[in-house]
């Protein structure tokens, strides 16, 4: 039923009865396409699956596109995994994903229900259930915690959908501003209009259209950078956003998100503007106190309220990516590389790795069934000597070959290691140091595990899985057998290119059925933290914009109060104020309402922050250090960004400003 239920589009064959067959496989286009050359009919044709198992191509379905949760170029019967293997059908055996398609008529939460029921009635287990994850929440609610949703990747749309509100509300307050300060402007205007007869409404209506179609110009703008700006956004998020403009959702959506942002920033100056009494206009005794400049001052604060929030957010980012990926990992990743183990490795392990380590590029090899970084195979309800109450403690279980510890540059710190003789450790076990601590007071040396596996050596824990985390205790057999990676420590110093050439020759001889496939570990651990790195790129981008924006805010009030007070200076100039007085005079205001910011600011982020950084279990410690940092930031670009105009003004010629008076 997978292929009809994921309604996988046939290029070629049949999907109702691509399946009659237990030996037929189902490719996509581009498989087909690498195999037997474009447009060559497969139907037929025989495969093999890792050089072992033999396949007849019964069908060629239409290539995925990239946006899937699950990727997959072939599809074959999982019946025919199964055959010879029992603990398939254990109901314990939580090995595969299960997909279920609901009837149209079925309930949801009635089947939900019934689904919970079948493992503790099958297994005899009451804690143990399974229960329906609908598709849509399969990419961004994933994480769980005691069988219940507790968010996943949907945080991060709804921070980012936040701070881009936040970042247009930042540009709406500048609108704002800059209106209400450019009232006396346009005071003359509205004191004729309303003396011709205009009402209150005709001009809230006049100034509220105004603002809705600059917003819209700036909509017309805003969509030719996204359509340029979009490829190196992709390139930065790794992902395939399309614009999608004259789809219906996309295209409504841009013109509610235009309309809301010109009535948010147009309603206070319509008001505003349509407030003043014709007479005291025409008079020239428009009053210039009020609420307005009281208004515009708590506005220019928010702004810098956001970007110092910003600034500091990206602070502490930026600290918490660095501090997890300098902790101790209990092993060495640098030259460590990793390779799937397939066809002949393990039959031919001993002549690979003489002649890797035979061609001086290599310092050894060692396989692991498990991938170092990630949580790989664990059980519980094991028994063991020393411990209380062992039967829901979680253990890791590795099978590994004599020289990996080696290899992985993990430490023993008590006993030894495995011999170079496997069958004299057959039975004999490496625990981690955690796992020692489990067994009790005194030396886990000697001690067993389900009485039959004694301990010879402790190694030092190492991380694994989550990365801001501490990880489960680890049990080590001394069997790779069931190995699936080969790890390669190349020589410290020795040319990146020569090692991965020796390896190549290497396994081209012994192993030639197969491509020489391989990943850094360290680039393997650096991909870990990818989504926080890419919080911390995008955190610096949103930081850059509300500064930028909140800045051209500040220009443009900063030149309209140079401008009032342009008397002033030229009064003050005569009397013998120095530009570097004036300077000061006019840049203060401006700098309490920063400092003002910075102290709203600074609670505010180590809230935000704090909360941000309880997710992880290995933190950093929030740093004054950021908000210092941060604070001195705003105040250097906001003194800078009124300097400029005050500067500007203060050198201006006082003859001109005063010889009208």
């Amino acid at each position: 039923d997978f292929l009809s239920m994921f309604s996988l589009n046939f290029l070629e064959g049949n999907i109702e009865t691509a399946y009659n067959d237990m030996d037929a496989i189902v490719i996509s286009r581009k498989i087909a396409d690498q195999l037997y050359g474009v447009n060559t009919q497969v139907i037929g044709k025989v495969v093999k699956v890792n050089n072992d198992a033999s396949y007849t191509i019964s069908g060629v379905f239409e290539d995925l596109p990239n946006n899937i949760t699950y990727p997959f170029d072939w599809v074959a019967p999982f019946e025919r995994f199964a055959a010879g293997k029992d603990w398939v059908k254990e109901y314990g055996a939580l090995f595969s994903d299960t997909f279920v398609e609901l009837a149209p008529q079925a309930d949801f939460n009635t089947v939900n229900e019934k689904v919970k029921k079948i493992l503790p009635v099958k297994m005899e287990d009451t804690e143990t259930y399974a229960f329906l994850h609908p598709m849509k929440d399969w990419h961004l609610r994933a994480n769980f915690e005691g069988g219940k949703k507790i968010g996943g990747r949907i945080i991060y749309v709804r921070l980012f959908s936040l701070i881009a509100i936040i970042i247009l509300l930042i540009a709406c307050i500048n609108f704002m501003n800059l209106a209400t300060a450019r009232s006396e402007k346009r005071a003359n205007e509205v004191g004729v209009r309303k003396v011709l007869g205009s009402g209150r409404k005709g001009l809230i209506s006049q100034f509220m259209a105004e603002a809705v179609i600059t917003a819209t110009l700036s909509a017309i703008v805003s969509v030719l950078l996204l359509k340029l700006l979009l490829p190196q956004f992709n390139v930065l998020i790794d992902k395939h956003l399309e614009l999608g403009l004259f789809k219906p959702t996309h295209f409504f959506t841009l013109m509610g998100i235009t309309l809301v942002c010109g009535l948010i920033a147009g309603w206070y100056p319509a008001f505003y503007l349509s407030s003043f009494k014709p007479v005291d206009v025409l008079k020239g005794s428009l009053s210039k106190q009020g609420s307005a400049p009281f208004i515009r001052k708590g506005l220019v604060a928010t702004q810098f309220v956001v970007s110092i929030v910003f600034i500091i957010s990206t602070i502490i980012v930026y600290q918490q990516v660095h501090y997890v990926q300098g902790r101790d990992l209990g092993y060495e990743k640098e030259n460590l590389v990793r390779i799937p183990v397939k066809g002949s490795i393990i039959k031919n392990f001993d002549p690979i790795e003489q002649a890797m380590i035979a061609s001086g590029a290599i310092e050894s090899l060692g396989l692991n069934n498990s991938d170092i970084l990630s949580g790989g195979n664990n059980t519980s309800g094991l028994e063991w000597q020393g411990g209380v109450d062992t039967e829901d403690i979680l253990v890791s279980v590795r099978n590994v070959s004599t020289d990996f510890f080696k290899t992985a540059g993990m430490q023993i710190i008590e006993g030894r290691g495995f011999s170079d003789n496997p069958a004299q450790d057959s039975t004999n076990i490496i625990v981690t140091e955690s796992f020692a601590k489990l067994m009790g007071s005194g030396s886990a040396i000697g001690k067993t595990v389900e009485g039959d596996y004694p301990v010879i050596g402790v190694v030092k824990d190492y991380l694994y899985g989550d990365m801001y985390g501490s990880s489960d205790p680890v049990v080590f057999f001394n069997d790779p057998t069931e190995a699936r990676f080969l790890y390669v420590k190349a020589k410290s110093g020795s040319a990146t290119a020569s090692a991965l050439a020796a390896m190549e020759a290497t396994l081209k001889k012994y192993n030639p059925a197969f491509p020489f496939e391989y990943e850094f570990v360290d680039d393997s651990y650096n991909a870990k933290f990818k989504s926080e790195k890419l919080i911390g790129s995008l955190s610096q981008i949103f930081a850059l914009l509300a500064i930028i924006i909140s800045c051209l805010g500040l220009f443009g009030l900063s030149a309209f109060t140079a401008d009032q007070r342009r008397k002033e200076i030229g009064v003050r100039k005569v009397l013998g104020s120095s530009i570097i007085g004036i300077v000061r005079l006019l840049s203060r205001d401006f700098m309490q309402l920063v400092v003002i910011a910075i102290l709203i600011a600074s609670p505010l982020a180590w809230w935000l922050m704090q909360y941000w950084l309880e997710s992880f279990a290995y933190r950093i410690s929030i740093n004054i250090w950021a908000f210092v940092i941060a604070g001195i930031g705003a105040i250097g670009i906001a003194l800078l960004t009124v300097s400029f105009q005050a500067f500007k003004a203060a050198r201006a010629n006082p003859v001109k400003s005063l010889r009208t008076e």
